[in-house]
Order: C-alpha cells, then structure tokens, then sequence
C-alpha cells in the first residue's frame, strides 16, 4: 500500500482519479453493490481495526495523547468514508473526513508516521474484507476485484495526502502560536508585567527556565531589521543542558539564559562562536524581579560595543559599576572631571596611562607589581603615575582621591561608545568574553 508524504504528486487527489481508466456499467454496478454488502460490515471492521491497533502501535495505546473513544470513532468514520467512495469515487472530494483527523492529531500530538500507520492498517483492513467477500461470491468478476483494489489504493493515497496536509498545516499554526506565547512569556519577564493569575515565577516556569539559576539576560542586535544575529543559540544551549528564552524584535534579539553553576562560561563561548553583530550580557541575577534592570545592563554594555564589529561583552559585576550604568549623564560627568585633560591625549597615550592605573589599582597601588605586570620597570611605572597625578591634579597616593579615579575608571567601562575618540577597548570598556564573567 502507498500513502503520500512530503513528495506526494502536488496535481493533487482529483487529477489521480481522472486518470484512472474509464469502468464499465457491470463493473460500477458490481463495486457499487460490494460497497452496500460492505455497509453493515462496517462497526465489526472497526471493531478488529482498533483492537489491531492497539495491539501493534505503542503510541495509541497511551491515552493521554489520543483518546480510546476517539481512536474507535476515526476508525469507523473514515472506514464508512472509504466505503462511500468504493461506490461512488466523486464522494472523495469532499476533504472534511482526513483533515479532520490530521488536524486533530497534530493538536494532540501523535507524530505523524504513526497516523499514516494506523490509516494503512484501515485500508488494508478493508481491503482484506471485501477480496475475501469477493473471492467467495461467484457473482463478482475478476475484473470487478481488480477494479475495487485500484480504485482503494488511489483513494488510500488520496487520503493520506488529504491527512498529511492538513497535519502539516495543523502543526505550523501550532508551532506558530506557541512561538508568538513563548515571545510574549519573555516580553513579560523582561518588562515586570505580569498577569494577576501569573507570577513572574510561574512565567519563568512555562518558559522552563529553573527557578534557582544565576540567570543572564543578553541584547544582541539585529543583522537586519527583524533578523537574529545569533542564530540557533536557542537549540545549541539545550544541547549543553542551558535553559533559556528569547524574544526578537526589529533592532533587537533578547534572550534569558539560566546556566547551572560553572556554565557561564560555556554560554558566554557559545554566543561567541555563533554571534554575527554586536552582543550585551547582563551581570548574573537570581531574583527575578531584577530581570528589567539585568536588561537595562545588557542594553548598556551593548551600547558600549564600536558600531558595525562582532563582539559579545559581559557587564562588570561590581555594585559601582550597575549603579553608573543606571545614569550615563552622570558616568560621563564623572569620567570629565576626574580623567579631565588626559582623556584628550592622543589614542597610544591616552591607552598607556589608563592601562596603568587599572593595573595599580588591582595590583595594591603597588609601583613594584604593576611593573611585573606590564613587563616594564617600576620607575616607569611610578613616572606614568606622575603623569596622570598631572593631568588630573589627583594624587595618586592620597586614598580619596585615588578612589575618585577608580571610580572614573569604572564609568569609563559603562559608558556607551559615542564616537568620540575618547575610550580605548580594553580595559575600560565592559569586559569583553575573553576571560569570562568578570
């Protein structure tokens, strides 16, 4: 027995039957007279059908997924189907029968090679009856056999492709909706809105994002308007076991993505190596409640990355740093005052002098250290420091005022890019995924 799937014949089931060849009046009156023998023959078909079924496919023996009532129904309605056509070919046209069904499975979610399997089983169950019948009637022809065996094979392929159709469509509208839920459960999470009978928790939960993950949140930009820069990502995190959930929108793809602990960096590897534009990460966050603002962050930190490069950046994760973010007008006042005239100093020199004063200040305001860090002497160290003590009439060795540059260091990280000229990569922008989470 044949049934159509994705490379069945597009001329479609009316075109297969014109072809078939013309019958003459004793064999249409002889086939019209085994379909009404068929008739009464139809409930205790069905009967063994669904038994066989049931007995044969695993699938259709779990109820949660196709009713037994519901089983024994399609059986008997598409075998009265099937029988209608033996007599009459035109009552084929009529398509309600198998994409009712089709349409119903896919909602239930039996794959379809099963579906296929169980109308094979119902074709061949009745095939089975009516040549037996046949071969024991001396008052049906060979010829008439041949004829019935032609005309239900046509109609079994017919049928199948009716069905598969119809499932097909069935399960892009599905796929459809639950795309347009997930997106708008995400849209949710990120902006705080919740309905009353839905918290943000069990938003979380129908996005199956774990409720006790260090979540991230990540902006990318488009490529295009509408169009993901990070394609895939979805699927290629569920292969590392990361849960997560996006939302796209025509400037932006946003994702929540809840690594178990130990995984970040492996997701922060996986945006990288599948990221086409510019990325933003967000500090990890728990509460959920915080996920507006990780938003915020992960905008920021996008902002910060030069225009038209490939880059994924994490946010730092110091309090300072969140809270700067919060007010850019602020972050840059603050990096014009403290840094003043050294951040007009042309690009190699401007770099050189940030580069060290970050070291010193990770390094314990140690001359010594930071040396051994920049593979240069300590005295060089101590005559840049000089420098930048001239530059921005701070000193370096009093212990608020060396604060004030650590803290115009920071904003210079949070800042976005405004094309100015004025901030150098690394390390004064968010910390980019080299390295991991900062």
């Amino acid at each position: 027995m044949s049934a159509r799937g994705a490379d069945h014949d597009d001329t479609g089931p009316a075109l297969q039957r014109d072809q078939q060849p013309p019958m003459d009046a004793k064999t249409t009156s002889e086939l019209v007279r085994l379909a009404a023998w068929a008739k009464p023959q139809a409930e205790r078909l069905a009967d063994e059908i669904y038994a066989q079924v049931l007995a044969g496919m695993e699938a259709y023996r779990d109820e949660t997924i196709v009713p037994v009532d519901d089983l024994r129904r399609s059986i008997a309605r598409n075998l009265r189907f099937m029988i209608d056509a033996l007599a009459d070919p035109s009552a084929v046209s009529d398509p309600t029968v198998p994409a009712d069904t089709g349409r119903r499975r896919a909602v239930q979610g039996m794959p379809l090679p099963e579906v296929l399997r169980a109308y094979r089983l119902t074709f061949m169950g009745l095939w089975d009856l009516l040549s037996r019948h046949a071969q024991t009637d001396p008052e049906f022809s060979e010829h008439t056999l041949l004829a019935a065996a032609t005309r239900l094979w046509t109609l079994s392929d017919d049928h199948a492709g009716l069905l598969t159709e119809a499932y097909r469509a069935q399960t892009m509208e599905l796929l459809a909706v639950q795309h347009r839920r997930r997106g708008a459960l995400v849209e949710a999470l990120f902006s705080g809105e919740n309905s009353p009978q839905t918290g943000p928790w069990e938003t979380a939960r129908l996005l199956g994002l774990p409720p006790d993950a260090n979540n991230l949140v990540v902006a990318a930009e488009t490529c295009a308007l509408a169009e993901e820069s990070l394609p895939g990502i979805e699927a290629r995190l569920a292969a590392m076991g990361v849960s997560s959930a996006w939302r796209l929108t025509p400037a932006l793809q946003l994702g929540i993505v809840a690594p178990a602990s130990g995984q970040e960096e492996l997701v922060l590897s996986a945006l990288q190596e599948v990221a086409l534009a510019r990325v933003g990460v967000s500090p990890p966050f728990r509460a959920l409640a915080d996920r507006p603002r990780a938003l915020h962050l992960a905008r920021i930190v996008l902002s910060g990355i030069p225009a038209r490069t490939i880059e994924v950046r994490t946010f730092p994760t110091d309090p300072l740093a969140a809270m700067l973010a919060c007010s850019p007008l602020e972050a840059r006042r603050l990096a014009d005052t403290v840094l003043g005239s050294l951040l007009e100093l042309p690009k190699d020199d401007r770099v050189l002098l940030l580069e060290t004063l970050d070291a010193y200040l990770q390094h314990d305001a140690s001359a010594d250290l930071t040396g051994r860090t920049l593979h240069c002497h300590a005295n060089t160290v101590r005559y840049r420091l000089r420098r930048i003590e001239e530059l921005t009439q701070r000193s370096t060795r009093d212990p608020m005022q060396l604060t004030e540059l650590a803290s115009a260091l920071v904003a210079l990280r949070v800042l976005p890019d405004e094309g100015r000229g004025r901030r150098p990569r690394r390390p004064y922008a968010a910390s980019p995924v080299v390295g991991g989470l900062p």
